[in-house]
């Protein structure tokens, strides 16, 4: 019979039900090769604790660890407000979202997770930067019986139990088709070129940007001339001096897409070397110090990943794992929103700290 309880896994193996216990938990007072076939029998009979219950027996709130870099504050903030707001609001379980932070996207989040996975958190939220190195973690973190859930960015073959993010495809095809529409000539000439600025390649969100971008200049700009993809690996200073470099360049180019949120120093090079406005310009997010640039028309286009709701759906994803055994979506993909000019104060208000993050509609 295939029992997926404590009591089940007990009998299975002729075992006390303090001793599974034990193992499952991560308590003392077993041995090694106990807690591996007590472990090993979960697995095969998908044992699932009740979060619901044991959040009731402890008479305390589930506590998780989420784990969100630093770089870019504004844009991971926001993600972190969600979870705050979500959590708060919460009325099945009480959730207490414990919050770490790293340096920026693939620096420093193993080692965080590393020195605090002994804290046994009921589950933990996290945005891998460079999943593959990352997975050996999540994975161990699992098998000891933390669900995982990803946000901003996923690290498929982990073994999450979900993942949100925007649709980052769709966020690189629509900057595509825009580029396409707004470049003279370029679906049927050689005469335009076109850069692309990222993060890092090893993030699967700006991989998927990229690939959407370029299936969309194929589809609609055939004859758009594509540059080498720029990497400024989450770091301001390198994404000036490249954008720099491009603007410098033999082969300046007519148009730039930013798939991250590091869009502020392009601009400050695009300002610097007299090229606003002139310099087509597609970015991703939205933030105070760009709103200048969508008025001007410097910037034509934002794609909003909607961080906010990001921070709210992975919760509301995590509190169903934790109370029902399962979500609703492995993979939540958010359509991104499109901030122009001519619907900017939608989204920011008349004073940002009032702005409502994710615009109008809000999901």
């Amino acid at each position: 019979m295939n029992d997926a309880s404590i009591k089940g896994i007990a009998a299975a193996l002729k075992l006390s039900i303090g001793t599974v216990d034990r193992a499952l938990h991560g308590r003392q007072g077993i041995n090694e090769q106990t807690r591996s076939r007590i472990l090993e029998k979960a697995r095969e009979l998908r044992y699932r604790p009740n979060y619901a219950a044991r959040s009731l027996k402890l008479n305390r709130s589930l506590r998780v660890g989420v784990f969100l870099p630093k770089e870019f504050g504004l844009f991971f903030d926001a993600i972190r407000d969600g979870i705050q707001s979500a959590a708060a609001a919460s009325s099945l379980v009480g959730i207490e979202p414990v919050f770490y932070r790293y340096p920026r996207l693939g620096e420093g989040d193993i080692e965080l997770l590393e020195a605090h996975r002994e804290e046994r958190f009921d589950a933990c939220i996290v945005a891998p930067g460079n999943p593959e190195p990352m997975e050996p973690m999540l994975r161990s973190l699992i098998e000891e019986g933390t669900p995982v859930f990803c946000v901003a960015t996923d690290a498929p073959e982990s073994g999450r139990m979900a993942a949100v993010t925007v649709d980052a495809y769709s966020s690189g095809a629509m900057a595509a088709e825009l580029m396409a529409r707004i470049l003279p000539g370029a679906a049927a000439t050689n005469e335009a070129t076109v850069a692309v600025m990222t993060g890092e390649l090893s993030t699967l969100d700006h991989a998927e940007k990229i690939r959407g971008f370029r299936d969309g200049i194929r589809r609609w700009a055939a004859g758009v001339s594509l540059l080498p993809v720029a990497e400024c690996f989450e770091q301001p200073e390198r994404a000036y001096d490249l954008a720099c470099r491009l603007l410098e360049g033999a082969r300046r180019p007519d148009a730039i897409y930013v798939n991250t949120a590091h869009s502020a120093p392009v601009l400050r090079a695009c300002e610097e070397h007299g090229l606003a406005g002139r310099v087509l310009l597609i970015t991703t997010d939205l933030f105070p110090e760009m709103v200048p640039y969508l008025e001007s028309g410097a910037v034509v286009a934002t794609l909003h990943q909607r961080p906010l709701t990001q921070g709210k759906v992975v919760v509301e994803q995590l509190i169903r794992y934790l109370t029902e055994g399962k979500v609703e979506r492995v993979e939540t993909r958010l359509a991104p929103h499109l901030v122009m000019r001519s619907n900017l104060k939608l989204f920011i208000g008349a004073e940002w700290p009032n702005a409502e993050d994710d615009g109008p509609n809000g999901d």
